[in-house]
């Protein structure tokens, strides 16, 4: 099929996430892949507060629409920063990172990705309480 096609509101399925592969309620909807040759990814995901990715890699990079609340996102290496409806975030491809919520604040975003040999998204291990609670500094917060 060819034709342009229309997925109306609510009619793409809304899951809790695997818990194996997140820290608290995290909650993926609107999931779709797009056939070959596009390389496509995307979903919509929401973390209630204090909820989390484990450290992970996107091969061809990824990028984060945040449309609601407020979180946490941070690249191997670096600290961590605050991130706010309405920004836009990339991460490098190969970059090991991770993201979430705030302790006080939900966050949703719409996670755009392509997917290389099937895979969009390496899971690696989960992001301690400790890295966690580190925050951002003063400086690379926003509030």
């Amino acid at each position: 099929m060819n034709a342009l096609r229309i997925y109306p509101l609510g009619s793409l399925p809304t899951r809790k996430a695997p818990e194996q592969n997140f820290t608290g309620y995290v909650s993926i909807s609107n999931y779709f892949e797009r056939a070959a040759p596009s390389r496509l990814v995307s979903a919509t995901v929401t973390f209630a507060p204090g909820a989390r990715t484990p450290w992970k890699v996107n091969p061809l990079g990824q990028t984060l629409f945040v449309t609601s609340g407020v979180g946490w996102a941070q690249s191997e290496g670096e600290e961590v920063v605050e991130i706010r409806a309405g920004d836009i975030v990339w991460c490098p491809p190969g970059q090991r990172h991770w993201d979430g919520a705030t302790p006080e604040h939900a966050l949703t975003y719409i996670a755009v990705q392509e997917a290389q040999d099937g895979r969009a998204v390496e899971f690696r291990e989960q992001v301690t309480d400790e890295e966690y609670r580190q925050g951002p500094s003063s400086a690379s917060s926003r509030r």
